[in-house]
């Protein structure tokens, strides 16, 4: 048998990845057609089906899903093998495409952009705030960030420096005027500003205590759909918000909002950068991975 070469082997995990033919020649630069003739050969080659086909569809068979088990890291590692050399052809330079939601944007533009913007002056960060779950590949991007439970389980994960923490806060104004909630099941009393997901569903608030774990729908007047809206309207005493640690740290010491509640504090959830694993990983994506590494090993 005539082992396959390295760019059948990556056109396979291109389609295996993306189950459409059009969306992974569109990745690997080639026309559907073609990608679909190049599989059938690999097959013949192989002598085994590793894709199941209709008119509609295609997805791995049982040899297929074994195959791009082992190709995934093993492509991956390759990658990295090649980025390692990088440095000795000169400066890195290019673009960065990132998809993140806005309280993650924040938080690359405090931390990681300047230190790329130090090492690395020749590399241009472009950093789209999405809120939506979205493709990254079909959507153009090079990576994504999203806490690690909503990353799609084919991609390649980088965790930043700091989880993510959901905490109520209010403003010492509310609190003076209404009282301070002991519990979560008090919150019913109080005017909680919601949330509004990208979906459309209220998010509903979650607590958790010794292994104990609530959820409550909040109830309130005021419904948001932006993290840092939220924290102004709790600043201005309209009510209890259930925000992200992140976007509070300023108000917080600054006075402006108190933290309640801090015996209910729900586990830390991990936020990553992720990318997928089956195609090269340019030089200023890799740099910038390395600096997202780098930063979390200086975290305490």
């Amino acid at each position: 048998m005539a082992r396959p070469s390295l760019n059948d082997l990556t056109a396979f995990v291109a389609v295996a990845t993306h189950r459409n033919f059009r969306r992974a020649a569109d990745e690997i630069g080639t026309a559907p057609s073609t990608l679909s003739h190049a599989m059938r050969a690999l097959e013949e080659r192989m002598g085994v089906r590793l894709l199941n086909r209709t008119t509609r569809s295609v997805s791995p068979t049982e040899a297929g899903y074994q195959l791009l088990g082992r190709l995934q890291p093993a492509l991956a590692s390759l990658d990295e093998a090649l980025d390692s050399v990088a440095g000795f052809r000169g400066k890195v330079a290019g673009t960065v495409r990132i998809n993140a939601p806005r309280l993650a944007a924040g938080l690359l533009v405090r931390s990681a952009l300047s230190r790329m913007a130090e090492l690395h002056p020749d590399v241009t960060v472009d950093i789209v705030v999405e809120g939506r779950l979205i493709d990254i590949v079909s959507g153009g991007f090079d990576a994504g960030v999203r806490p690690l439970g909503s990353v799609p389980k084919d991609m390649i994960t980088v965790l930043l420096a700091r989880p993510l923490t959901f905490i109520c806060v209010a403003s010492p104004t509310y609190l003076d005027r209404f009282g301070e909630p002991r519990t979560p099941e008090e919150l019913r009393r109080h005017r909680c500003i919601g949330h509004r997901m990208p979906s459309g569903k209220l998010y509903r608030w979650e607590f958790e205590r010794a292994g104990q774990e609530l959820a409550l729908e909040a109830n309130g007047t005021i419904v948001l759909d932006d993290e840092e809206l939220m924290v102004e309207a709790a600043i201005e005493g309209l009510g209890v918000a259930y925000v992200a640690d992140w976007a509070v740290e300023a108000a917080l010491s600054e006075g402006s909002l108190r933290k309640i509640l801090t015996g209910w504090v729900p586990t830390p959830e991990e936020v990553a950068v992720y990318y997928p694993g089956h195609r090269a990983v340019p030089p200023a994506l890799r740099a910038f991975l390395d600096i997202v590494k780098e930063l979390r090993k200086k975290e305490p």
